[in-house]
């Protein structure tokens, strides 16, 4: 870069040295004999638009100004010299149209300059910025690997701990071993969720395909999350649509990850709710789709940050949103949308929000059949 613009600066500074000067010194002179070789009311000015495009791309703007100013004064001086004779008004009038002609013709050319330049001034940027910004994603995807390995030899040593293997430890003290289990279970499933994220950006998500039943899924997970919810003191209720008993929504997809969407909403939920709330987990078919809606009474949703909750890393201003992460929610429409799904939030009528997603229905025949 830095010898192209040396070089660029050197043909600025002498544009005699360049070749494209001297060809477009020949074309202006072959374009001078044919105007002064033919009688003043034929305009030969026109041709000196090919050396005014030519020196705009190849040579500086003072040269192309230089040029277009010749040009001008070509094409006027060609109604005196060499011929003499009864000077008309129409030829002064095409000779004045020729100019403007020529005129125009520089200054857009200039402005398509000064357009292509912006353009490659913009484009040096970005790509300045996605140097940064893979630098930064670098970085964080090697720097989250290498916390994993601490992070689980420090819960595999607390859990020892917690088992006692190297001593009684008081009611008390098993207390706070939990909180640290718990607080660096939780620090590795933020890590893991951001190894996941950069894996899935640069790999592309890998799905193992298969029918999958969301009842038992959804029944599964918020079994899993039982002791969250009852320390956050949060009732999960699992509703089945308009029918009292329990459905099948047969899916074709991947049951880990979509396992892991059900344990990122539910736990969102049970998060941003308050004690003795209850979280709603409805599970219904509506044609060929299936349909999941967590509802909670919490925190709701502000209008304007509703467009970006899906983002990597979007944190908002709202309680809600600002004491997460920004990437469990992002993780889970990678999830959603390589199933061929699509995901949404919205504020719930009465309080609180809504984290629904559909999927593609499996017709009964195929799970049945597998």
């Amino acid at each position: 870069m830095v010898v192209r613009n040396s070089i660029r600066i050197a043909k600025q500074s002498s544009p005699w040295r360049s070749p494209s000067f001297w060809k477009i010194i020949g074309l202006v002179g072959l374009v001078i004999v044919l105007e002064f070789s033919t009688p003043p009311e034929y305009v030969m000015g026109y041709l000196y638009i090919s050396p005014i495009l030519i020196a705009n791309s190849q040579l500086s703007r003072t040269s192309t100004f230089l040029f277009t100013l010749a040009s001008v004064v070509l094409t006027l001086i060609n109604i005196w010299i060499p011929h003499h004779q009864t000077i008309q008004v129409s030829m002064i009038v095409n000779r004045l149209v020729t100019i403007l002609a020529l005129i125009v013709t520089a200054i857009l050319c200039d402005r398509y300059r000064q357009t292509q330049q912006i353009l490659v001034q913009q484009q040096s940027k970005l790509q300045a910025q996605e140097k940064i910004m893979n630098v930064r994603e670098d970085f964080a995807s090697t720097l989250a690997h290498d916390l994993r390995t601490p992070l689980l030899g420090a819960i595999e040593t607390l859990q020892a701990f917690d088992r006692e293997q190297f001593g009684t430890i008081h009611a008390k003290q098993k207390t706070v071993v939990a909180t640290m289990i718990r607080s660096h279970q939780n620090s590795l499933q933020l890590v893991e969720t951001l190894l996941d994220v950069y894996r899935n950006e640069t790999e592309g998500l890998q799905l193992q395909l298969e029918p999958i039943n969301l009842a038992m899924l959804a029944e599964d997970v918020a079994t899993s999350l039982l002791s969250l919810s009852t320390s956050r003191r949060v009732y999960l209720n699992l509703n089945y649509g308009e029918s009292d008993f329990r459905k099948f929504l047969w899916v074709h997809g991947d049951a880990f990850q979509l396992r892991r969407v059900f344990t990122n909403l539910l736990t969102n939920a049970i998060n941003h709710s308050p004690r003795g709330a209850k979280v709603e987990l409805v599970l219904e078919t509506q044609s060929s789709l299936q349909i999941v809606q967590v509802i909670d009474v919490g925190a709701g949703l502000k209008p304007d940050e509703q467009p970006y909750l899906f983002e990597r890393f979007y944190q908002g201003q709202s309680d809600r949103l600002a004491t997460g992460s920004g990437l469990g929610l992002y993780l889970t429409r990678q999830i959603i949308e390589a199933h061929g799904g699509t995901i949404w939030a919205e504020n719930h009528h009465l309080q609180g929000a809504i984290f629904g997603f559909r999927l593609p229905a499996l017709p009964y025949s195929s799970h049945n059949s597998a």
